[in-house]
């Protein structure tokens, strides 16, 4: 009797250590290829995950070799709508997307292929491309699909964004709806809509005030350039990739892209009265010369590779400053290739994806910022497509956001969801 009860006892033992696993702990060693550790669950999810899961070098050629990817769940339910987040940079932590949010939904955050964690022994370039990173997202859906049976959404920002339509591109059927957040879709290796934008937004006295100011760096090179050196050295930076003052050159080229981009107002800019301190601290608030680093540079390496190969990007136009910008070339790129590494920009695939959003990309919402300089190469449908474009006025690229909205945006965005899809966002007031 009592290796009866010993048995009934162990028997109910294992049977509640199984019913105290979660359902979708459970589905998750159902899926193969995908390692997986529990996180603190963000509020109002039901549970949290980070996971890796293997992906191949060559979605057309397994053997070519793999590399792990960095994903991070957040569960709230099986029929709940799902959001996949196309990063285009480095994902460390989960961070619940506002989407997400306003639908109560669960969300597949994916780190973009050879960033951050999700790199293979030994990088590759010609295998970080737009056919390789969005067939990546095709096959966490597929995994994902078997376990979550609602609506599905796609969305990104910025690069984040751009990843998004060219998922969309791809594989068009794969999700319900895109909503991409100030997504550029770029034409060219410098693309020329970029320069027309910045002739033209805002005021001509704002416009001018900005011209002055970077004319005002170049003049005073010789005064400033030294107490930037010396910025430098506290920050414990290196400049032997450009050369400091060729890194000075191109932050004060910046400083106009950088400007409108994040929004900035034209009271805040320095006059030429202004201290020394005062200038600086302005110039390397907006455009900081650390962007133009060896670290900087060398980490951003996989995103200078994809846009001078086929996504494409800008330049500098030295026009306004003609004799003062003495270490770069006449019409300077903002692409610095990795080390190393010779390859010509192909614009044919972004020239396809742009063509194809115009005449077929339907059940697209576009959110961009009217002011972001980025917006200048946003996607416009043509008329008959089933896609929505929202503009916030006066707003530059970060707070292009739902919650920034006017309540007849907010309203139209909703309407539109609802009618492409069956859902009805909780809206912020």
């Amino acid at each position: 009797m009592q290796r009866l009860w010993t048995s009934f006892f162990l028997f109910f033992f294992f049977l509640g250590s199984t019913l105290a696993q979660s359902e979708i702990e459970l589905r998750l060693f159902d899926l193969e290829g995908v390692a997986f550790q529990q996180l603190e669950s963000p509020n109002g999810f039901e549970s949290a995950w980070e996971l890796k899961i293997k992906q191949p070098l060559d979605h057309d050629n397994p053997e070519k070799g793999h590399f792990y990817q960095r994903v991070f769940l957040s569960h709230r339910g099986f029929e709940a709508p799902t959001v996949l987040v196309t990063e285009g940079y480095q994902r460390p932590s989960n961070v619940p997307y506002e989407l997400t949010n306003l639908l109560k939904g669960n969300q597949i955050q994916v780190e973009h292929r050879f960033f951050g964690a999700s790199l293979p022994d030994s990088i590759d370039y010609t295998y970080l491309n737009a056919r390789q990173f969005t067939g990546d997202l095709h096959r966490i859906r597929e995994l994902f699909g078997n376990l979550y049976s609602g609506v599905w959404l796609s969305t990104g920002i910025s690069k984040g964004g751009m990843t998004t339509l060219f998922y969309k591109y791809f594989y068009p059927d794969d999700v319900d709806v895109a909503v991409p957040y100030v997504a550029p879709v770029i034409l060219d290796f410098k693309d020329n809509r970029i320069y027309d934008f910045l002739d033209t937004v805002g005021t001509a006295e704002c416009r001018q005030k900005i011209a002055n100011f970077q004319r005002l760096l170049l003049e005073k090179k010789d005064q400033y350039l030294p107490l930037v050196k010396w910025y430098a050295k506290g920050a414990e930076l290196a400049f032997d990739r450009l050369g400091i003052e060729a890194a000075y050159e191109y932050a004060v080229l910046e400083y106009s892209f950088s400007f409108w981009q994040w929004g900035h107002d034209c009271n805040d800019i320095p006059l030429a009265s202004s201290t020394d301190d005062q200038l600086l601290s302005h110039f390397l608030e907006i455009s900081n010369v650390d962007f133009f680093s060896d670290a900087v540079i060398d980490g951003y390496a996989p995103f200078y590779y994809q846009m001078g190969t086929e996504l494409g990007y800008y330049g500098y136009d030295t026009e306004d400053f003609d004799g003062l910008v003495q270490s770069l070339g006449k019409e300077p790129s903002a692409v610095f290739m990795p080390q190393g590494i010779q390859s010509d920009f192909d614009p044919t695939l972004t020239v396809q994806v742009f063509n194809w959003l115009r005449k077929s990309g339907e059940k697209i919402v576009y959110i961009n910022g009217a002011l972001d300089t980025w917006s200048a190469t946003r996607l416009i449908p043509e008329p008959g497509v089933d896609a929505l474009v929202i503009d916030l006025q006066n707003t530059g690229h970060r707070r292009a956001r739902i919650a920034n909205m006017p309540s007849d945006q907010k309203r139209l965005l909703g309407e539109t969801l609802k009618r492409w899809c069956g859902l009805q966002p909780e809206m912020p007031d």
